[in-house]
């Protein structure tokens, strides 16, 4: 089964959380944020929403940084993922 999103929403799949500090030191479980970055699985056709024609800017396998409370989580297959909006993506990593 394959999520396909509709209008501007966009499937992302979270990226895993860092297990160490950048100064070597290891985190346990309960110390790791959630990571606010994630790879795109797929993009919904744009169109009009609230009267305003949206185009969609990201693409299938960018890494995006997206709100921290954005979305729906959902899981499928035993794999979880998030839909958001693309107004909710913040930026895309290079």
């Amino acid at each position: 089964m394959k999520l396909k999103p509709l209008c501007d929403r966009v499937v992302i799949k979270q990226l895993e959380a860092e297990e160490t500090t950048k100064s070597g030191i290891i985190l346990a479980p309960q110390a790791k944020e959630k990571p606010q970055q994630a790879e795109v699985v797929a993009v919904g056709p744009g169109g009009v929403v609230d009267g305003k024609e949206i185009k969609m800017e990201v693409k299938v396998g960018d890494k995006v940084m997206y709100s921290k409370y954005a979305g729906t989580e959902v899981k499928l297959d035993q794999e979880e993922f998030i839909i958001v909006r693309q107004s909710d993506i913040l930026a895309i990593v290079e």
